[in-house]
């Protein structure tokens, strides 16, 4: 895992390099076909002085269509933004093969809108390929995920009309029940389920917790059925793999077969930068053959989409560069491994995987007012809440860890009264 760190000026140099290589809209090339993509200049003045010295905002007004899925051939999908294409497939090559230790060249990937397209992207893949390769029927395919999963699983579900299976999970570990994985996939096939599409989580939403994904590929191998797993990695994907130098979550691994990866939470990228990555073969099973007017087609869910979003991806692994982004996601999980020894000295129960900067609370050691106070986010606000979580992020300032801290001491100190 290593990519270099670039400087300010070296990443500008090479935007604005990119940007110029697209096709420029207000230039004099004789553009009547394709629709003008640069924001409308009214209200977003294209030659303000600021944007010399804004690759991201450039990029932004540039407004660039980044359609299609640009690491299938080195040629670009529209060639009027060829340039900052090449970006985003250096971005999907570094993180495939910097980040998850991915073959060079072995694996395809587009950076969709967020964490949500990214899953159903891998679902609605395997239901095809189910479907091509071995004649599935859509009764015949189930979704396997843990209680602890994202609503983008019973979302995918139902729009491709998947069958949902949901496991159990230990209340206090937050692992996956293999009683439970046990019984609900014994039952599925008795109810005609033959075709598994497996979610793996690399950072539960709540908890933080991490499925062990040998287990789920050894069970369902053992089962002697077919089944491909997709790895939820929106929230993990970048914080795990640098704090955790023995992960599984890697592309070495034979059962990790795609993955998502959100720039926008820990990257802190602009909204609507949800990677995702699969390995080669297995994206075609979703090509639009119906997108003629679009020269190699598409096979994304969203279409169109903001190559600006792309950019800020690779802008920010590359200012950080590995080691300064391995140090960035060690220093919060610091940071967090000293609010869980203070929570243990008062007697607080809370869960927290050891690699990520989740902390869930039990709710019965806290006032819902104080969890209002500093913005903990309950695990349901339609029941009464069991957990609120605490998420450990640059602004989180150490002056207002401590102010909560001595505020939960001291609730914890009337209660024993």
């Amino acid at each position: 895992m290593y990519w270099k760190k670039l400087s300010h000026e070296q990443i500008k140099e090479i935007i604005f390099k990119a940007l110029g290589e697209n096709l420029d809209y207000r230039g004099e090339r004789p553009i009547l076909g394709i629709p003008g993509t640069y924001l409308d200049t009214t209200e977003f003045y294209p030659d303000a002085p600021f944007l010399q010295d804004a690759p991201y905002m450039s990029a932004m007004v540039r407004n660039p269509n980044h359609i299609g899925v640009h690491t299938l051939s080195e040629k670009s999908v529209l060639e009027v933004f060829e340039g900052t294409q090449k970006i985003e497939r250096e971005l999907i090559r570094l993180v495939a093969e910097e980040v998850f230790n991915g073959k060079p060249n072995d694996q395809d990937g587009y950076v969709a809108t967020g964490g949500t397209e990214a899953n159903i992207q891998a679902m609605w893949i395997y239901r095809n390929y189910f479907m091509k390769e071995y004649g599935a029927r859509l009764g015949e395919i189930g979704l396997v995920y843990s209680e602890d999963s994202h609503y983008s699983m019973p979302k995918g579900a139902n729009i491709l009309n998947l069958q949902n299976i949901i496991l159990n999970v230990d209340p206090e570990t937050r692992e996956i029940l293999k009683s439970s994985l046990s019984e609900k996939i014994k039952e599925a096939r008795a109810n005609g389920i033959k075709y598994f599409i497996v979610i793996a989580n690399l950072s539960t939403t709540m908890f933080g917790s991490v499925d062990d994904i040998d287990m789920l590929g050894d069970f369902f191998s053992n089962q002697n059925v077919n089944f491909k797993i997709h790895v939820d990695a929106a929230y993990g994907g970048f914080i795990y793999p640098f704090t955790n130098t023995t992960s599984r979550y890697t592309f070495q691994n034979p059962y990790m077969n795609s993955i998502t990866a959100d720039g926008h939470k820990m990257l802190q990228t602009p909204y609507g930068t949800g990677l995702f990555l699969i390995r080669k073969g297995f994206i075609e099973y979703v090509k639009t053959d119906e997108a003629q007017y679009i020269p190699g087609k598409d096979y994304t869910i969203s279409g169109s989409r903001s190559g600006a979003n792309a950019i800020s991806m690779w802008m920010i692994l590359k200012i950080h560069g590995s080691e300064g982004w391995k140090y960035k996601m060690e220093t919060l999980c610091d940071k967090t491994e000293r609010i869980c020894k203070k929570l243990e000295k008062m007697g607080v129960e809370y869960f927290r995987n050891p690699f990520n900067n989740i902390i869930a609370i039990k709710a019965k050691y806290m006032s819902a007012e104080l969890a209002d106070k500093y913005y903990l986010v309950a695990n349901s606000y339609e029941f009464e809440a069991e957990w609120y979580k605490i998420v450990v992020m640059p602004h989180v300032k150490r002056g207002t860890i401590d102010s909560f801290l001595i505020e939960l001491a001291g609730e914890q100190s009337s209660v024993k009264a």
